[in-house]
């Protein structure tokens, strides 16, 4: 059913006494709104937006459904900017080699048509008024066309920067924050770096600018003023895992003082595996627990290295404003950690 009304507070009226999916329209009806009502992580109804048009660059990621039991994972609904897809790094366990496995491009960075990049988020902005954020960096590495004639810091920045109300969530393992610093954009703009322990990121990062070098890019942000989190993720329980991890996070904070910490561990969807060309992280799984998010490290192993990393950025740090990612609700209630209180990565 749709229906056709001028103000989006008129949908949003119609959605919640009508839903469960509606649309409203405004000018180009190619370029509608599609509301959804679906449950938050507290239970309540909330209205989301699903997508905008067709959903080929604005779409809401609602892979994990309402928590109903331990074994379900619990990650927060959010708006993709789908703007492009793939990337330069060769991660192992890089999930969009099974998200793109039937491309004969594979996830070879691929930037979508231009005008409709602009159009979609231009009218995103014109009829959503309730702030949000995009990640711009689910499908891609945010900056993975920086210094080309479309980029995200040369093209979409500056449509974020013409409002006052939606922010842009670039997610990064790149050192090439040039055109980031130069667009002016910390009212706007919040950083992600994703980082991980040294000898992890060496083995299986490959061809990622070595994590210290991501850690001064960082601080070049957040010393200009920009909101920048950090993901740890996905911790890998090497040997001596305990120390090279400690390592990290004390090399982040000797270097400046992270908004947001999201944390992750290991997991491999099917897909995933079966489309890597690299998987020796693989035996780190063959003793986990299955979720709705693939093959996972086994459960107490992942508890110890969250809680020692929860323990000493409380310890040493008096930092708690950590969350978790892609984990189970019997792990978030294991650490006594409140899911419904989430802060993570990907939301404001």
């Amino acid at each position: 059913m749709t229906v056709i009304v001028k103000k989006p507070k008129a949908a949003i009226k119609h959605l919640i006494e009508n839903g469960p999916i509606e649309r409203y329209k405004v000018g180009d009806a190619s370029l509608s709104i599609r509301l959804k009502k679906e449950k938050n992580l507290y239970g309540h109804d909330e209205i989301f937006v699903d997508q905008i048009g067709d959903g080929r660059i604005i779409k809401l990621f609602d892979k994990t459904p309402f928590p109903m039991k331990s074994t379900d994972v619990i990650c927060p609904h959010f708006l993709e900017l789908k703007w492009a897809n793939g990337c330069y790094y060769d991660c192992a366990w890089c999930y969009l080699n099974g998200t793109f496995r039937f491309f004969e491009r594979g996830k070879n960075p691929h930037l979508k048509d231009e005008d409709s990049i602009i159009s979609h988020i231009q009218a995103f902005f014109k009829q959503w008024n309730k702030p949000t954020i995009l990640n711009s960096g689910e499908l891609a590495d945010s900056l993975v066309f920086e210094g080309h004639p479309f980029s995200l810091s040369k093209d979409i920045i500056p449509l974020f920067k013409s409002q006052n109300r939606h922010k842009l969530l670039i997610l990064t393992k790149s050192t090439n924050v040039e055109g980031v610093l130069d667009s002016n954009s910390q009212n706007t703009v919040i950083a992600s770096f994703s980082l991980n322990a040294y000898p992890v990121a060496t083995r299986w990062e490959k061809k990622t600018p070595h994590p210290r070098d991501r850690i001064e890019a960082a601080k070049r942000l957040f010393d200009a003023g920009y909101e920048v989190r950090i993901r740890v993720d996905p911790m890998v329980p090497v040997e001596e895992w305990k120390e090279v991890y400690i390592e990290l996070i004390d090399d982040v904070f000797s270097s400046f003082y992270p908004e947001r910490i999201t944390l992750g561990s290991l997991r491999g969807l099917r897909s995933t595996i079966n489309n890597c060309e690299d998987t020796s992280w693989e035996e780190y799984l063959i003793n986990g627990s299955n979720s709705n998010w693939g093959k996972k490290v086994e459960d107490g192993i992942r508890f110890d290295m969250y809680k020692t990393l929860l323990s000493h950025l409380m310890t040493v740090y008096d930092y708690n404003n950590v969350g978790l990612c892609k984990e189970t609700v019997s792990m978030w209630e294991n650490l006594k950690i409140d899911y419904k209180k989430i802060k993570c990565n990907c939301i404001l």
